[in-house]
């Protein structure tokens, strides 16, 4: 699909002069910049979502960990005493 994108002067040269750098095209940059922006904000929604979800569940449950239970089980990681994670609790 074919979409047109109206950048002022500055832009464009700048976007010109990145893609000399880069030995790239505009065109290729333009389309990578909107990719990035794309991906950014998509995985941003699915943490807000994530989060909702697991305060609604907090809610319903009560179930949680502590910031301590948490931070002491992730002291473990990498040892040669690593922890399973602690089971959440009221």
């Amino acid at each position: 699909m074919a979409v047109s994108v109206k950048l002022d002067d500055e832009m464009r040269e700048r976007v010109q002069a990145l893609a000399e750098s880069k030995q790239r095209s505009a065109h290729w940059i333009m389309r990578e910049a909107i990719r990035g922006y794309v991906e950014r904000e998509e995985s941003r929604a699915r943490f807000i979502a994530d989060a909702e979800e697991s305060y609604r569940h907090y809610k319903e449950t009560g179930l949680h960990l502590t910031w301590d239970e948490v931070e002491a089980w992730m002291s473990t990681w990498g040892s040669d005493d690593e922890q399973d994670p602690p089971a959440c609790h009221t």
